[in-house]
């Protein structure tokens, strides 16, 4: 017969007690984590910094590929093939709507140049710990503001398209531009996962 070892507080409960088919019984201790200098809490430790490491190199390069994207061309359109089409970038587009209309021009540019940089900012401060983990949410909020504009873009060409007048193309600053801002997404969604350890 084995006996529980004694308690060293009244107000512990005993380990469970479990008995198997040979009739002997067995007391499983639970340990809610693992001890200091355990090998598989160094190994989570190293795995928490490694994807910390990348996360911040993915991030950091944002900032150096947004401005490459703003410049890269969007989109080629003209009203009549035989003459070429002209390229237009985040910045030749912006240029025209300041001088046509400035109301989309500032929605333009919140959504297309601010939101997308000021979100890679903050993340870049929050990964180093210069920024309070509060501002969490302001940041997913601006990579929604920077995703709306992908939106916007997309719209421009299907009604453009629909009307029927000249042709339109899609070149690969798009692609590149949307693929920076879904990236920047992932960032922030996987840098939330890695907190929440």
């Amino acid at each position: 017969m084995l006996f529980a070892p004694k308690l060293k507080d009244r107000n512990m409960s005993p380990p469970p007690v479990t008995r198997n088919l040979s009739g002997s019984t067995a007391i499983h201790q639970k340990s809610d984590h693992l001890s200091p200098g355990h090998p598989l809490e160094a190994a989570t430790g190293d795995v928490y910094l490694d994807d910390m490491l990348v996360l911040k190199f993915l991030n950091l390069s944002l900032l150096i590929l947004y401005p490459i994207a703003w410049f890269a061309p969007l989109m080629r359109a003209g009203l009549l093939p035989l003459f070429g089409l002209s390229e237009i970038s985040v910045i030749s587009g912006l240029q025209s709507l300041w001088s046509s209309d400035v109301f989309l021009a500032l929605v333009v540019t919140v959504f297309a140049l601010f939101a997308p940089y000021l979100k890679t900012i903050g993340l870049a401060l929050l990964h180093f710990k210069l920024l309070s983990p509060r501002t969490e949410p302001a940041l997913g909020l601006l990579g929604k503001l920077a995703m709306a504009d992908i939106f916007l873009i997309a719209l421009y060409v299907t009604l453009f398209k629909g009307i029927g007048i000249g042709k339109i193309e899609v070149a690969w600053g798009l692609y590149l531009f949307t693929t920076l801002i879904v990236t920047s997404i992932l960032i922030s969604w996987k840098t939330q996962q890695l907190r929440k350890r």
